[in-house]
C-alpha cells in the first residue's frame, strides 16, 4: 500500500487557520465574558460612601503596605468617598477633599453622614421641615443614614431619629436613594 501524503494548498489552509483561530477567539470571548459579567454582577459602583469601621485608620500615599502613611484617622464611623480600587485597597476622599489608599478591610458598608454648615440643624419627625422638632445637631455631627428620598434623608444622631434636607448633610449623593 502506497503511504498518501495530504498536501492542502495555500487557500485550504488559510482556511482552516482562521476556523482554529475563530474557534480559540470564541472559547476566550466566553470565558472573559462570563467571568467579565460575574464581575460586574458582584462589582460596587465608583464612586461611592464608605465609612471608617475602626477608630484608627491609617491612609496612605498608595496602594500598599509599602506606601508610606501619610496620616490617620482617629474616628470610626466617619463617612468617606472611594473614588478608586485597586486590588484590596480603596482611594478615599474626606469631607475636606484629602485623598488616599485605604485597605477594604478597615472599611464598612454602613452609610454614615456629616452634618454640614455653620449653624445647629433641625431634625424633625417627618419629611415635612414644620413637623415636630426630634433633635438639634451641631456642624461636624456623624449621623447613621437610615433612608433617602427625594430631597430629604432620614437619621440616626445619638438613638435620635429623624428628617434633615439632603443638602445638610455629607454622605449621600443628590439623587442616591438609600433604604
Amino acid at each position: 500500500m502506497a503511504e498518501r501524503s495530504v498536501r492542502h494548498g495555500r487557500g485550504e489552509a488559510r482556511l482552516i487557520a482562521v476556523r482554529l483561530f475563530v474557534r480559540a477567539l470564541v472559547g476566550i470571548v466566553m470565558l472573559l465574558g462570563g467571568a467579565a459579567i460575574a464581575h460586574a454582577q458582584g462589582a460596587l459602583p465608583i464612586p461611592r460612601f464608605v465609612s471608617l469601621r475602626s477608630h484608627e485608620v491609617n491612609v496612605r500615599t498608595g496602594p500598599g503596605m509599602q506606601y508610606p502613611v501619610v496620616w490617620v484617622f482617629v474616628r470610626e464611623g466617619l463617612p468617606v468617598e472611594v473614588i478608586a480600587t485597586f486590588d484590596v485597597w480603596r482611594k478615599v476622599r474626606d469631607i475636606d477633599g484629602i485623598e488616599g489608599w485605604v485597605h477594604q478591610n478597615l472599611l464598612s458598608g454602613d452609610r454614615m453622614a456629616i452634618i454640614l454648615g455653620s449653624e445647629v440643624r433641625t431634625l424633625t419627625r417627618t419629611a415635612d421641615p414644620t413637623s415636630t422638632v426630634v433633635v438639634q445637631a451641631e456642624p461636624g455631627v456623624v449621623a447613621h443614614i437610615l433612608e433617602c428620598g427625594g430631597a430629604v434623608c432620614r437619621l440616626d444622631v445619638g438613638g435620635h431619629k429623624g428628617w434633615l434636607p439632603r443638602a445638610q448633610l455629607w454622605g449621600a449623593y443628590p439623587n442616591e436613594s438609600l433604604k
